[in-house]
């Protein structure tokens, strides 16, 4: 079995017009929550060991939010194609993760990352499912279990949603 946490960036800033999408920093309210959602995966005890990241502003400075808070001494990946990628590329990028990892992390963009989620699990009794498929907000983060031996063989349906965790609802 494989576990995939997937983690929306935190709420980006739009205070300033002419910045490009790809450099638009996190707002207040957004490190607040990169910061929140660090400290719950600290207390959880939830842990990665890789991180397959999109290398935008927000996204980087969320996991600057995350370090804040919590231990994160693994490989950070930014990888371009992370950069508002569809479900469709997300899901190659999972079956590409190297057999080494067993718990990565992805951060990236929604609406992908949203897509991705609800495509990749099931309903479960405990309605996560249906929460992610209804929104799945900034500093969201979903954790999926998958039955699945190998990257390579991740496909849609394989997995079950284990954790949904919403920044918003943490304090």
């Amino acid at each position: 079995m494989k576990r995939l946490t997937i983690l929306r960036h935190a709420k980006s800033s739009w205070d300033e017009p002419g910045v490009e999408d790809f450099n638009r920093p996190l707002n207040d309210r957004g490190w607040k929550a990169a910061r929140r959602m660090g400290r719950e995966l600290e207390s959880r005890g939830i842990d990665f060991d890789l991180v397959i990241a999109s290398p935008a502003a927000r996204v980087r400075e969320t996991i600057d939010g995350l370090k804040e808070k919590m231990k994160l001494n693994v490989e950070i990946r930014f990888e371009q194609r992370m950069y508002l990628a569809s479900e469709k590329m997300l899901l190659h990028i999972v079956q590409e993760i190297p057999e080494s990892s067993d718990a990565p992390l992805l951060v990236g963009h929604n609406p992908g990352l949203h897509q991705l989620v609800v495509e990749l699990t099931r309903p479960d009794s405990h309605g996560l499912h249906e929460r992610a498929a209804h929104k799945f907000p900034t500093a969201a983060l979903a954790r999926i279990e998958l039955a699945a031996n190998r990257w390579a063989d991740v496909k849609a349906g394989s997995g079950e949603l284990a954790e949904l965790i919403l920044s918003k609802e943490l304090d």
